[in-house]
């Protein structure tokens, strides 16, 4: 892939904005970590911090460490120790606590975590970072947006800043645990739903919408269905295609300077899941695994809000209890409650007239809404080709109980402002009814 086309330039684009993406280097390849003194020495960096965990030192953090004590770079290792890294105020701190002053550029070693963590400490503290991956697991590695687990709630910051340099040596990637690597099919498989509602949302609240990055997020949906059949074996060229297709996703939400193109209900969903199993003490999947079981529910969903609305089953009037909704919202979130309900106080997107208004748009998108859900894959297509690598499809397969699965349909949209089916079908009344239909419809998949 010639990345010369996506960065170092400036898109003037018929959606009427101006694209550009501050990443200077891809490099996706054979011993591209080698790479790593010719851009360092081009900035001339002084003093480097590797950041690493116990398992990305052993995959890519020694080869690093080799390349810059050849070059003569001085560096700092930074390795976190806990077993499993949580993306939240304490690990924040301690990168904060280990990173030394005069530190002129970050490498982090890894994959979502480490990148999203190395990513906030890098804008926080005005330092460039690298991005050394490790597997080809999600689509996070050129974006400018960071997930975290803030206050015990899932928090998306935008315009954090990019990687300078992004790293994946095909060798090291082939070797990282198959799990990682189903989980980035997953994450890739999430956007037929995002870029669907990203449509959805332009027809129904006039939201900004970019033929031309939705055309950048279908190259990389294609980059996946291609490689496919090489996963099983770890294939090097099946593996370069796939972190081609997550870098480009990254790019694309550049573009756009939020993570719209590449998030929607089926991330709503993951996030949602994530915060109860650690709330709970339970262990939580991967990212992109979730994602890619969220996008089998939010398959579901379409289909049965297609069934409802080609039907032409008149909307009800909107008649929305909050103080239902908030003793609703205080037991599904727990803890997380207050930064859910300090969303709703500042949007109002349940209110009688916000709803009142995107269903009287929706009247007159019905057709156009149908046309959007039969364009999507088939629930059983994705699951396909789940098994055919092995991933994980069905909720129970990743802890998710059939009691948390409801929960998730009818309370998941609340994280974001954010339009999607979630949203569209609490609007029409039937959200609760479509997250009773859903739960006994996964129960009979196999």
């Amino acid at each position: 892939m010639d990345w010369n086309n996506y960065l170092n330039k400036k898109i003037e684009c018929a959606c009427g904005r101006e694209h550009s993406c501050a990443i200077k280097h891809v490099a996706i390849g054979v011993n591209v970590i080698e790479s790593l003194l010719e851009y360092i020495k081009e900035k001339g960096y002084q003093h480097v911090a590797v950041v690493v965990d116990k398992n990305t030192e052993k995959a890519a953090g020694e080869m690093v460490y080799a390349v810059l004590e050849k070059g003569e770079i001085f560096f700092d290792k930074i390795r976190l120790e806990a077993d499993e890294i949580i993306p939240d105020e304490i690990t924040l701190g301690n990168l904060i606590a280990d990173i030394a002053a005069e530190t002129d550029l970050i490498i982090a070693v890894g994959s979502g975590t480490i990148n999203d963590s190395c990513r906030f400490i890098s804008h926080k503290m005005k330092i460039d970072y690298f991005i050394v991956g490790t597997a080809p697991s999600m689509d996070g590695y050129a974006s400018d947006v960071t997930p975290m687990l803030i206050h015990n709630l899932k928090t998306t910051y935008e315009k954090m800043g990019h990687a300078k340099a992004i790293l994946g040596d095909v060798d090291v990637l082939s070797k990282a645990p198959m799990r990682l690597i189903t989980a980035g099919v997953g994450d890739v498989f999430g956007k037929y739903i995002c870029l669907t509602e990203w449509k959805l949302s332009h027809l129904i609240t006039g939201e900004y919408y970019c033929e031309f990055v939705d055309g950048i997020m279908q190259d990389a949906l294609k980059a996946l269905e291609t490689s496919l059949d090489g996963i099983p074996s770890r294939n090097t060229k099946a593996m370069g295609a796939i972190m081609e297709g997550l870098v480009l996703a990254g790019v694309g939400m550049s573009y756009v300077g939020n993570s719209r193109p590449a998030s929607g209900s089926e991330h709503h969903l993951a996030h949602y899941w994530e915060m109860m199993f650690l709330q709970n003490g339970q262990e939580d999947p991967l990212h992109g695994t979730k994602v890619g079981v969220g996008t089998v529910i939010a398959l579901l969903l379409y289909q049965y809000a297609k069934k409802i609305l080609a039907s032409d089953k008149a909307f009800p009037q909107p008649s929305f209890d909050e103080n239902i909704w908030i003793k609703s919202i205080k037991k599904a979130y727990g803890i997380s409650a207050p930064g859910v309900l300090s969303l709703e106080e500042k949007v109002h997107k349940n209110s009688d007239a916000a709803v009142a208004k995107r269903l009287a748009v929706l009247q007159q998108h019905r057709e156009d809404f149908i046309k959007l859900a039969k364009a999507l894959p088939a629930p059983e297509k994705i699951i396909a080709a789940m098994k055919k690598i092995q991933a994980p499809y069905l909720p129970k397969e990743i802890g998710v109980t059939p009691e948390l699965l409801k929960n998730s349909i009818v309370y998941a949209k609340e994280l974001r402002n954010r339009y999607g089916i979630l949203q569209l079908l609490f609007d029409m009344g039937e959200l609760e009814n479509a997250a009773d239909c859903v739960c006994k419809q996964i129960e009979q998949y196999k």
